[in-house]
């Protein structure tokens, strides 16, 4: 399978380790960058790859089977359209893009049987999360009841010195779309599908026009609620997840990814031998970009819709919409609420001069 990266900065070096480690399936051919020496430097640490300065160029030349989209948010659509309609897989860097409209754009894109895009969120990817749910399905934990989610990050004034960050025409949204929303995807992809947000968001620090922090009160379909903050602000880096269940507390805590023992369960009563099986994973895969290409490389051989694509992709997405909705209109919003006459569809500002409570 012919690989290429568009965007060679940062998040781009967990997606050429993602594809090394898949070298046996995979050959990284080439990367795209504006910035001549960031491509060149980008190929150095790979077997062959070519840079280009341009993306289409790359697709005319090396027709890659599959593309990673390592640029800034605002560029996602254009680049993924142009990936697809060259008749290639596209592996997106969170956040998909700007808004739903955006979203709803891509995906009309796609075609029956591929090519298809699939989003990074590489959180999911971790047996141990596999474990949790199966756990969950199986009834061993009892009903979930009470919840919390928290991405609690620190980004100084330089981090939003790079021209792009902190805008709405730009970058999107501030942390609770480019910081938390794989927390929050791993909490939907634990607990099913969100009923209602209420939410609250502030500008407290940064001069930037989005958000720097973000809190929310959730209830899902199953009755249970939960608490989702999350900020840039935060010295302490954390991020986590509490699910309280009926007979356990289950805790993931880490940063930027995890292994099983970052996760700790904590019951009602004290263990039995059949209850230390919920501590025990056959496989320790920990999260990571690597361990989430896997079922994107088993859907392309089978021309089937990968993990991370169309409405299971659109669902964290539409959950940051609600919640900036409701940050703005101090009312609660229910899933499925906004759609394509709703001024937050467009955008997450909901207005195109940003909407920060």
């Amino acid at each position: 399978m012919r690989v290429a990266v568009v965007g060679a900065g940062a998040i781009a070096d967990s997606h050429r380790a993602a594809y090394l480690a898949h070298r046996d399936d995979v050959d990284l051919v080439a990367v795209a960058d504006v910035d001549e020496a960031r491509a060149v430097a980008f190929c150095a640490h790979t077997d062959h790859a070519k840079p280009y300065l341009d993306l289409g160029t790359l697709l005319a030349e090396q027709e890659p089977d599959l593309v990673s989209i390592c640029t800034p948010p605002g560029l996602h659509v254009e680049q993924t359209k142009a990936v697809l309609a060259a008749g290639a897989w596209v592996w997106c860097e969170k956040p998909p893009c700007r808004s739903l409209a955006e979203y709803d754009e891509i995906a009309a894109a796609e075609r029956d049987g591929g090519p298809y895009v699939s989003f990074v969120y590489q959180q999911r990817s971790g047996s141990s999360a596999a474990h949790f749910r199966g756990l969950l399905a199986a009834g061993e934990l009892g009903r979930p009841l009470v919840a919390h989610c928290q991405t609690t990050w620190y980004r100084d004034a330089a981090y939003y010195s790079v021209p792009w960050r902190g805008r709405w025409d730009t970058e999107g949204g501030g942390p609770a779309l480019g910081h938390g929303i794989h927390q929050m995807d791993l909490l939907l992809h634990l607990l099913g599908e969100w009923d209602e947000v209420r939410a609250m968001t502030a500008r407290l620090v940064h001069n930037v026009e989005t958000e720097d922090v973000s809190t929310a009160l959730v209830r899902f379909e199953s009755g249970a609620l939960a608490t989702v903050v999350n900020s840039v602000l935060s010295p302490d880096e954390v991020s986590r997840i509490r699910i309280d269940c009926e007979r356990v507390t289950v805790e993931l805590t880490h940063l930027y990814g995890y292994v099983a023992e970052n996760w700790t369960y904590t019951p009602a009563s004290p263990l039995t031998s059949d209850d230390a099986r919920w501590r025990a994973t056959a496989e320790d895969v920990g999260s990571s970009h690597a361990a989430a290409l896997t079922p994107v490389l088993a859907a392309w051989r089978a021309g089937a819709r990968p993990p991370c694509s169309g409405a299971d992709g659109r669902r964290v997405l539409e959950f940051v919409a609600s919640l900036y909705k409701a940050a703005a209109t101090g009312l609660g919003v229910r899933r499925g609420e906004i759609g394509p006459g709703d001024v937050f569809y467009r955008s997450m500002a909901g207005t195109p001069a940003g909407a920060v409570r």
